[in-house]
């Protein structure tokens, strides 16, 4: 047991999770980086470690049930607790491009792989880990989305979104953000704060080098929202201060 604040972060390795794993630690945030792939989560944190931060690799797939049972196995023996849990893994199929409208020719299974990523897992990882939520004085939960995922936005003909329409990928990050309203909304009565957080359109493997932010800027509503102050949000869709429509 320790009085030490313990994050998990998904998808760590690299991109925004990488880097929103330096920046919860930074706050001397004891942060665990899942990756698929230990040796490169080892990498990563290696380079964190380097930095002086307090960051320890951990092994998770979110679609693997036994990594899934693994990781809460060790939470709950180590620490007995989690404070803060960010869903940031998430992926958008090869078969998808990164601007147009996949809709006509998307398969089922490139709906099925992106789903698994991008809202069955963070779904089924997030019910396994609430007990230990739950044991946190003021547990964050924060679903990284993305803006692609407002319907709003999708059917006004005056945004920007209009023009980007990867159904899987779009379609995933709207149900994940249904899964915000509704769990928020199950833990209401609790100190449990849950939101949906928009880096914004982020230089990373998703974002390709033609997005405008970096991850360090691009990390940071997902540091706010895992670190809310007890009269903060919940149950919102954010980037920076300003609030998304759903």
């Amino acid at each position: 047991m320790t009085d030490t604040t313990i994050a998990l972060v998904t998808g760590a390795n690299k991109g925004l999770g990488l880097e929103t794993s330096r920046q919860l630690a930074q706050r001397n945030i004891l942060v665990l980086m899942g990756a698929r792939r230990l040796a490169h989560g080892h990498a990563a944190a290696d380079r964190l470690k380097s930095e002086g931060l307090p960051v320890e690799p951990v092994q998770l797939d979110v679609t693997r049930s036994d990594h899934i049972a693994q990781v809460k196995a060790m939470i709950e023996t180590r620490f007995g607790r989690l404070d803060i849990l960010v869903n940031n893994a998430g992926i958008i199929h090869p078969e998808e491009p990164s601007f147009g409208n996949s809709t006509e020719r998307v398969s089922p299974t490139a709906l099925r792989e992106t789903f698994a990523v991008n809202f069955f897992g963070p779904v089924a990882l997030t019910q396994a880990l609430l007990p230990l939520i739950k044991a946190s004085a003021a547990g964050r939960i924060v679903n990284v989305s993305s803006i692609l995922g407002s319907l709003t936005l999708h059917s006004d003909a005056s945004s920007d979104v209009t023009a980007v329409k990867p159904l899987a990928y779009d379609a995933s990050k709207a149900a994940l953000n249904q899964f915000t309203v509704h769990l928020a909304a199950a833990l209401k009565q609790t100190p449990i704060k849950v939101n949906a957080a928009h880096p914004g359109w982020v230089k990373t493997d998703l974002g390709s080098q033609r997005a405008p932010m970096g991850v360090k800027e691009g990390a940071m509503t997902a540091v706010r929202l895992a670190t809310l102050a007890t009269n903060g949000p919940t149950g919102k869709f954010l980037h920076f201060d300003d609030e998304i429509p759903w």
